[in-house]
């Protein structure tokens, strides 16, 4: 299941001409999609896009009846090569995926789409994920764009101008033969807003229709001799033809006065930080009255010449705001002005960080110094003070992200943590996925991360001699790469690797879309493939499957056995349990229905006996759960505090568990907490509160006696 359904949104889309469409991002995106008569759309899943391909999933009885083709692609590697059917014939085709991670992944097929080129319109929406809020090494599309002659287009975020630029998008792609990246950050995907719609178009050519009468260039094809055309085919013709297209339909846009010394150059994305700034500098407003003429990429590659010029002539100094390095942009408008002979100085990295988010201040402070410098009466002449910000460091503890509350991932790392105490430290290769968090405190796991499903391959030059390495992955990574580059890659080279997949039910990190092995039952996807049983068809001999991960003693013996047992080649441990996120989303709001029609609804929760806990606290150093915390020591003689479990607690039973494998303690006890009880419930409650009362004061009594 995915975190969110869209069925209700996706209603939306079938809004018609003159209809007021509002809504997310990613819904406009899809929108616009369909109003560009697109044949086929596919993907892969990943922040910040993620529910972009749940809007399609959710979509997909209406991309049915109008002709269209969407694919739940397997890796972006299969996304983009899917984009093989817009090569020789009139298909509007678009793929998504999250950021450089998964331009990487499709890598291959990429640039052997930009080689040959395209006849139909084809579009890549990737979900930029630069800056604080990212979960990723800091890259930027841009530099792939530039390698493999693919034109990028990064949208001011607003719905009407993202949905011009989808549109835009496909017919760019068509007047140059080439592909075309169109970028959606964080904010844009999720802002919210409201544009003017069109009716849907059904594609002109079906893929159905494509696959019925084959078409065949062989001049198409990237193979010598028709590869080095290729490379001369991009610069004489495809680049000119993208500039005019660029030029023509006035893609990029200004804003401000028409005549000014100073100016500024941002990339569209950036637009609306940079307004923000402007006002904060009051050379703005909150409508976009700018006081200095902006020249807004929503095409940031290529540039147009004519325009740049044409921008920079006449003024002294021009501010470029182009978000992380290199600068790419900076360095082309240097040559550009000086081709043009004009003597405007471009600043931009040497004021502007090189590195980081241009957040709202950022620009202001860098706008402000640039005003300093090159139009001193048009600075701000006071600025309002900031607050100083308070040492949180001294108050509040550092919280580093981890494990939800009843994570089944968490028991993996206990029983990691109790094999260690017996058989010392293992390298353990991990990989993307919830399990990462396994590298922070309370685990202090992982030695390395270099890819989704590259957890095995990424440990494949240990070769044991006395011990073995240990590699991580989830399900989903297991399908993505995982299959083939791990394991295919261990029984082929006989590797002695042990590998845990955690299998989830479903592709969790990304959002719980359904993948191969899930259980659930999906009506257009095939599932319930077992991990072990695909492990097992390429090789693998030593293999088993753990039920349920919150059993931490088996887990622990697994693990243990594993790393120590004589038989050669790779092993593989599955540690399935479904993501708690997940199932709490799923079963929460069906037992809050029950109870409010009255049924009787048990929910389970986790304690501890605060005479018993010693206050050692070695539950917690071995879970880490969000809902294990301390309160004071009813004993007046103990200071140590005792370990308290919270109400957000959902009865998963790990720290009872860890406690039970580590030996630890028995204060660790279950309740269950009945909503709308039975006469049987209430019944029940009463004798057993009458024996133990009777038990206590019997207790009472004897105590007082032995007293005296």
């Amino acid at each position: 299941m995915a975190e969110r359904s869209f069925k209700k949104e996706v209603e939306k889309l079938r809004l018609g001409a003159g209809e007021s469409f509002e809504g997310e991002g990613i819904l406009a995106v899809t929108k616009a999609l369909l109003q560009a008569g697109v044949a086929y759309v596919g993907g892969y899943q990943g922040s910040p896009i993620s529910h972009l391909m749940d809007v399609f999933a959710d979509a997909d009885p209406l991309l049915r009846e109008l002709g269209v083709h969407f694919e739940s692609n397997a890796s972006e590697a299969a996304a983009g090569a899917m984009l093989a059917a817009s090569v020789n014939y009139p298909l509007r085709g678009a793929v998504a995926w999250k950021s450089v991670v998964g331009t990487n992944v499709a890598s291959d097929a990429l640039s052997n789409l930009a080689s040959g080129g395209v006849t139909g319109g084809a579009l890549i929406i990737i979900g930029e994920d630069y800056g604080e809020g990212s979960s990723i090494m800091q890259e930027r599309t841009h530099a792939f764009a530039m390698k493999s002659q693919m034109w990028l287009l990064d949208p001011r975020p607003n719905l009407t101008t993202i949905v011009d630029m989808v549109e835009t998008g496909f017919e760019l792609s068509e007047a140059s033969n080439t592909p075309v990246m169109i970028e959606m950050r964080v904010r844009s995907c999720h802002m919210t807003g409201s544009f003017v719609a069109k009716d849907n178009k059904r594609p002109a050519m079906t893929v159905g229709q494509a696959a019925a009468n084959p078409r065949r260039d062989v001049e198409r094809i990237v193979l010598p001799p028709a590869i080095f055309q290729h490379e001369i085919e991009k610069i004489r013709d495809r680049w000119p033809a993208a500039q005019k297209f660029i030029a023509e339909r006035r893609i990029n846009e200004w804003f401000g006065p028409e005549k000014d010394e100073i100016g500024i150059i941002v990339q569209g994305g950036l637009y609306n930080t940079l307004n923000r700034a402007l006002e904060l500098a009051g050379l703005s407003d909150a409508y976009g009255g700018a006081q200095v003429p902006i020249y807004c990429l929503n095409a940031v590659y290529p540039l147009i010449p004519e325009e740049v010029s044409a921008f920079c002539a006449g003024k002294k100094a021009v501010l470029v705001l182009e978000e992380g390095q290199p600068e790419f942009i900076e360095h082309e408008l240097n040559t550009l002005v000086r081709k043009a002979d004009l003597q405007t100085r471009i600043v931009g990295k040497d004021i502007m960080p090189r590195a980081g988010e241009y957040s709202g201040q950022v620009i202001r402070d860098g706008v402000i110094a640039f005003l300093q410098a090159h139009a001193p009466d048009r600075a701000p002449a006071t600025l309002p003070l900031a607050p100083a910000d308070p040492d949180l460091a001294k108050t509040v503890p550092g919280r580093p992200a981890g494990f939800c509350t009843g994570c089944p991932e968490r028991p993996i790392f206990s029983a990691m943590k109790l094999v260690q105490r017996e058989l010392g430290e293992l390298h353990v290769s991990a990989d993307i996925g919830c399990h990462l968090f396994s590298i922070l405190p309370p685990f202090h796991i992982g030695n390395t991360t270099m890819g989704y499903g590259l957890g095995t391959a990424a440990a494949s030059a240990f070769k044991p001699e006395g011990k073995r390495a240990v590699a991580m992955m989830g399900d989903g990574g297991f399908w993505h790469n995982g299959l083939t580059s791990g394991l295919g890659n261990a029984v082929f080279n006989q590797d002695e690797t042990v590998t845990i997949v955690v299998d989830n039910g479903y592709s969790a990190a990304t959002g719980g879309q359904d993948i191969l092995s899930s259980r659930a039952n999906n009506d257009t996807r095939a599932t319930n493939h077992p991990i072990e049983q695909a492990a097992r068809g390429i090789g693998v001999k030593w293999a088993k499957t753990l039920t349920r991960t919150y059993d931490v003693a088996r887990m622990r013996d697994t693990l243990k056995e594993a790393l120590t047992s004589p038989e050669k080649g790779p092993k593989l441990i599955v540690a399935q349990s479904e993501c708690m996120l997940n199932k709490q989303r799923r079963v929460k709001p069906l037992l809050a229905k029950a109870a409010k029609e009255g049924k009787r609804v048990v929910r389970e929760r986790f304690g501890v006996d605060p005479d018993t806990c010693t206050g050692d606290h070695a539950c917690i150093r071995l879970s880490g759960c969000p809902s294990l915390s301390v309160k004071p020591n009813p004993d007046p003689l103990r200071q140590h505090p005792v370990t308290h479990i919270d109400n957000s607690c959902v009865g998963c039973g790990n720290c009872g568990e860890v406690a039970h494998a580590a030996v630890l303690c028995p204060s660790f006890y279950k309740a269950s907490i009945v909503t709308n009880p039975t006469r049987w419930d209430r019944t029940r409650a009463r004798v057993r509160g009458a024996v133990i009362g009777w038990l206590q004061q019997r207790q009472a009594r004897s105590l007082a006696a032995r007293a005296f």
